[in-house]
C-alpha cells in the first residue's frame, strides 16, 4: 500500500563515540523535542535503508559500514501531533532500532526543515534530554548497561 499516509513503520538510529557521548537533535516541531535519528520507512523500503537514509538525510553522515541492527522493535502509540500523518485507523507505529558508533563526535549537516539544532550530549544527559521514552531506553540500554 502507499498513498498520501505514512507507513506505520520507523526507524530510530542512536548515534555516539567511544567517549559515550550522544548526537541528538531537536526537532523544528514540536520545538523543545529533542531526538536521535528518527523517520519513517518508505513504502517500499526496508529497515536498514531507511536506517541509513534517515542519517543521510538528518545529519548528512553516511555511515554504510557503522550501521549496526540490534535487533529488537518498539511498538507505541503515535502521538496525536503527529497522527494526521497516518490513516485514519493506524494508532500504533513500529520503531527499528539501530545504532552507530563513530571515532569521535563529529559535525553534523542538519535539514532546516527537520532540525533546528544538534549537540553531543554524555549518555547520562542524552538519556533524560532525549523527549521519547523508546530513545531514552535505546540509550539507557545501548550506552548505560554495558
Amino acid at each position: 500500500m502507499s498513498g498520501p499516509f505514512k507507513r506505520p513503520e520507523s526507524v530510530l538510529v542512536v548515534i555516539y563515540a567511544p567517549d559515550n557521548q550522544v548526537l541528538l537533535l531537536e526537532r523544528c516541531n514540536p520545538p523543545g523535542y529533542w531526538q536521535s535519528v528518527t523517520g519513517s520507512l518508505e513504502w517500499d523500503e526496508e529497515p536498514q535503508a531507511a536506517a541509513l537514509r534517515e542519517v543521510q538525510e538528518e545529519t548528512g553522515l553516511s555511515v554504510d559500514n557503522q550501521l549496526t541492527d540490534c535487533a529488537y522493535q518498539n511498538r507505541f502509540e503515535i502521538l496525536p501531533a503527529w497522527r494526521d500523518r497516518f490513516a485514519p485507523d493506524v494508532h500504533i507505529n513500529t520503531e527499528y532500532v539501530f545504532k552507530v558508533e563513530l571515532a569521535e563526535p563529529v559535525s553534523v549537516v542538519m535539514n532546516p526543515e527537520e532540525h533546528t539544532r544538534s549537540c553531543w550530549l554524555p549518555a547520562s544527559v542524552a538519556v533524560l534530554q532525549a523527549s521519547s521514552s523508546t530513545n531514552q531506553i535505546a540509550i539507557e540500554r545501548l550506552l548505560l548497561r554495558r
